[in-house]
């Protein structure tokens, strides 16, 4: 018993007695992985251990190493199962919000306009701008998608990428809030997909990336982007590929555009390396433009939001190489930092109603059939990953068992509900945390209680006096606050969910 016991203290990759860090940070990354729940966690880091690449094996992901861990209840106001827009206002504004609408309040109900005055919300990212600290947005899907917008959006739609409804007066698209409110004209760093939503309909371009525009209206907002800039004297550049990217001279950039794809960038499994950046590229070169400014800065990296669509298409092979493509983007922006004044976040919005079992041999690859421990009852063999529902219902139980097939990219597994689209998970998420101020991630909380433990770290929002930031304004060096000092504040927020779940 001692040896094992030793054993296991020793095997850990964290130090008995953790200190805490509560130091002002001065620079906050979030990482989001688009419906990575804790199965996709851990059906990865299995899928490495395998030998993706033997002389990298580890027995964990980058990330499972932050010495804190905590689990965010992710559900919005009317539904118990969310989708990527109610969660976004939850960890990025601290409020819990209705499926479908962004940075909005509750009183916003889907695709109702009318109510929008008086229930627009304010992001981290705004309030950073206020406190003179530098922003950006990272993304691998369109950057006016659910989880990017949540940064600097208000709408009681998702799907009002490009245009609203006629009758919708008191609203405006995604793209357009963006590029034209006020607000977000100090948004430093902007990289992603959807090129298509910023160029009018009568706009066309065949080189990569190709790109239609879709606007109604007629507005250039790439136009509208770059003029401002010239206006404002500011040092900028616009790139639309991975090599125009790495050309940027951060030192002389301040505003960074960058527009990949006309529609969402494409999985890691399947993007050219010669015409669109990597995660990790993107994330690289906005920390070196952020970093610039001495206040610190804010950066919101959604990596990779096609894990959630992989998942959508029980697809589990992509779903997992954009997992390890996330993993590399954290790791680089860890070691490009100081956990002494930087507090990473690592978590997800939603999961999938994914999963894996069926007791695979450590040699059996996860992505292939299960062993025979527990043969099926039907006599047919069973994949070791599979979903509750989808469009893999159809004709997975059909096969023989062919593992080649099972490798193939494209690859669909079984689901038990035929769905044209496979659903998101209502489970809870896990939040990894690194830096000052990261052990309040130690308990199962509200998602909105992200957002306030990202801005009362930074000192941002309602938490610019606390003591913590008073006392650091010049030097850095913490005072010590309980962990209540933040639920405290956001309690109120949450009463009424005591009645409704």
């Amino acid at each position: 018993m001692f040896v094992c016991l030793f054993v296991c203290l020793f095997a850990t990759n964290q130090p008995i007695n953790q200190p805490t860090n509560k130091n002002r940070a001065k620079n906050v990354i979030m990482f989001l992985g688009d419906g990575m729940g804790l199965p996709t966690v851990a059906a990865t880091r299995v899928y490495r251990q395998q030998g993706i690449n033997p002389a990298e094996k580890k027995n964990y992901l980058f990330w499972e190493s932050f010495p804190n861990l905590g689990l965010a209840r992710t559900y919005n106001v009317d539904h118990s199962t969310p989708d990527s827009a109610g969660t976004a206002t939850a960890y990025l504004s601290g409020i819990k919000a209705n499926l479908g609408t962004i940075g909005v309040t509750e009183y916003v109900q889907f695709k109702k306009c009318s109510n929008m005055t008086g229930n627009r919300v304010e992001s981290i990212v705004h309030k950073s701008i206020k406190e003179g600290k530098s922003t950006g947005i990272v993304t691998t899907t369109r950057i006016t998608h659910a989880s990017p917008a949540g940064c600097y959006a208000s709408t009681p739609c998702r799907d009002w990428e490009d245009r609203v409804p006629d009758d919708a007066t008191d609203c405006t698209d995604i793209a357009q809030q963006l590029i034209l409110d006020d607000r977000n004209k100090d948004i430093k760093v902007i990289l992603g997909g959807g090129l298509k939503y910023f160029l009018p309909d009568s706009y066309s371009n065949s080189t990569p990336p190709k790109v239609n525009g879709t606007r109604k209206d007629g507005k250039n907002l790439i136009q509208s982007w770059e003029s401002y800039q010239t206006n404002q004297s500011r040092s900028y550049k616009l790139v639309f590929n991975k090599q125009a990217l790495a050309t940027v001279d951060a030192k002389n950039t301040d505003y960074l555009l960058g527009l990949f794809n006309a529609d969402h960038m494409s999985f890691d499994a399947d993007r050219s390396t010669t015409d669109e950046p990597s995660l990790a590229d993107m994330t690289s070169k906005a920390i070196e433009i952020l970093k610039k400014n001495d206040k610190g800065y804010f950066l919101f990296v959604e990596g990779c939001g096609k894990i959630d669509h992989a998942h959508h298409n029980t697809n589990a092979y992509r779903a997992l190489i954009d997992t390890l493509a996330f993993e590399k983007a954290i790791e680089s922006a860890y070691n490009n930092t100081s956990p002494d004044d930087t507090l990473i976040l690592v978590t997800a919005d939603h999961s999938h109603v994914f999963s894996f079992g069926g007791y695979g041999l450590f040699e059996e690859s996860v992505l292939g059939y299960a062993s025979s421990v527990e043969p099926s009852l039907d006599g047919m063999p069973y994949l070791q990953m599979a979903y509750s529902n989808g469009p893999g219902y159809k004709v997975r139980r059909n096969l023989t068992g062919n593992n080649k097939d099972a490798m193939d990219k494209d690859f669909v597994q079984e689901t038990a509900v035929w769905l044209a689209y496979e659903t998101h998970g209502g489970e809870d998420v896990p939040v990894y945390a690194s830096g000052p101020w990261s052990h309040l991630f130690r308990s199962t909380e509200e998602q909105n209680y992200v957002a306030h433990v990202m801005m009362y770290a930074s000192c941002v929002g309602d938490y610019t006096t606390k003591e913590h930031c008073v006392a650091t304004a010049n030097n850095g060096a913490g005072q010590t606050h309980s962990f209540w000092a933040v639920s405290v504040i956001i309690l109120s927020n949450f009463f009424y969910f005591l009645e409704k779940f």
